[in-house]
């Protein structure tokens, strides 16, 4: 499935699905608010686009200086946010958020948007309401990397491991039963467009995820080092870039990150990688810019960081899999290498430095604007604003 492009055509026929908008009642409905990471600042432009939508969530324990994204609203939560320990552990009441979700009450509302990547998408609809699921990706642990998430959570055996599976069975026949309650679906990238086709059996529009490109600048020079950075969990494979470049001591590495593996991170360093737990906004972007090319290892469903890089004019090297393949241009502006194992990164890194890429970093900055936050606002309101039209005809 390839993003959406002229979905409407001519600036009426924008206009026209634009006003079509403006009278309706919105809801909008998230898993839960936490932080601002990548599926936060998805709600936070479709705020922009939909301002007087009302949010609606699992549980909101947002910290006060983060709530500013969400436009002085105040979620609508369920029974969870009440639970015990609810503030910290609000992931262990897993087996309830199927019937937490269904329990929003969205009778008076004409237009139900859904952020999902685990049960936004089952609210309770009729027949009469326009339901469209921005899916950030069917539930990865539930359906693609269930032996993984049960094997790096010791639940392959025993009791917990055997109550454990039973209720992820029982989630993945909840989330394929609530899969009508969808009239359209849009996916962060084409990658999760087929992988909804695969799950659910439904069709996906592509909608690029919204990219702060203008934030991001190209650095004044070109550092002698590579970069990466991410939370050191085990699904990101940091633990595979550290291991590649302590092979590679004629090229440095800077590192940016914390997390569960930090320990097991640390113990792998050699002389020519420098680890740093944290970096603020100015450094990180500093680090970004004047990299040599920044490193990612993981299967990600898009990628924000990647497009970041190159919105800096860095080249970025990406395992080719999820949505690096749809980010980087191999040869243009990045290499994608072929597997998740050391030797297939450092081949690449030795293609890059020998041949270097064919964009230089003006061009690889323009690369990055198809991934812009005013792109993302223009074709969500054009999708949106098609689609009610079509309902309603």
């Amino acid at each position: 499935m390839q993003p959406i492009k002229g979905l409407l055509s001519t600036e009426n026929s924008e206009i026209h699905s634009r006003s079509a908008l403006q009278n309706l009642r919105i809801a909008v409905v998230h898993e839960w608010f936490v932080n601002h990471a990548g599926s936060e600042k998805v709600v936070e432009q479709l705020l922009h686009v939909f301002p007087k939508a009302d949010l609606f969530s699992l549980v909101d324990f947002l910290p006060d200086n983060q709530r500013f994204y969400l436009q002085g609203k105040k979620p609508k939560t369920t029974f969870i946010q009440s639970l015990p320990f609810a503030r910290k552990s609000f992931r262990s009441y897993l087996p309830l958020f199927p019937l937490a979700v269904e329990s929003h009450d969205l009778r008076d509302y004409d237009l139900i948007i859904s952020s999902s990547h685990l049960v936004s998408k089952g609210v309770l609809v009729r027949e009469d309401q326009l339901h469209i699921c921005y899916c950030h990706s069917p539930c990865r642990f539930a359906w693609d990397l269930y032996h993984q998430y049960l094997e790096e959570a010791g639940l392959q055996q025993g009791i917990k491991g055997r109550i454990a599976q039973y209720f992820l069975h029982k989630l993945r026949i909840w989330d394929q039963i609530s899969t009508p309650r969808v009239g359209h679906f849009l996916a962060n990238s084409a990658y999760i467009a087929r992988r909804i086709g695969h799950v659910y059996g439904r069709e996906a529009e592509v909608i690029y995820p919204p990219v702060d490109v203008e934030k991001f600048q190209p650095g004044t020079q070109k550092g002698d080092y590579f970069f990466a950075a991410s939370r050191l969990v085990p699904y990101k494979k940091m633990e595979l870039i550290v291991r590649a470049f302590s092979r590679m001591p004629e090229h440095k590495l800077i590192l940016v990150g914390s997390g569960p593996d930090e320990n097991r991170i640390s113990a792998l360093l050699t002389s020519n990688i420098e680890f740093r737990k944290e970096a603020n906004q100015a450094d990180f972007q500093d680090l970004m810019a004047n990299a040599k090319a920044f490193v990612f290892a993981a299967e990600e469903d898009f990628g924000i960081t990647m497009a970041e890089a190159l919105a800096c004019g860095t080249p970025v090297l990406a395992y080719k899999k999820g949505g690096a393949s749809e980010i980087v241009l191999s040869g243009q502006n990045g290499y994608l290498f072929e597997l998740q194992t050391p030797e297939s990164l450092i081949e690449q890194v030795q293609v890059f430095t020998k041949n270097g890429v064919s964009m230089d970093s003006d061009s690889i900055r323009k690369s990055a604007d198809r991934f812009s936050i005013q792109r993302f606002r223009d074709e969500i309101s054009n999708y949106i604003g098609q689609k009610w039209i079509q309902k309603t005809q």
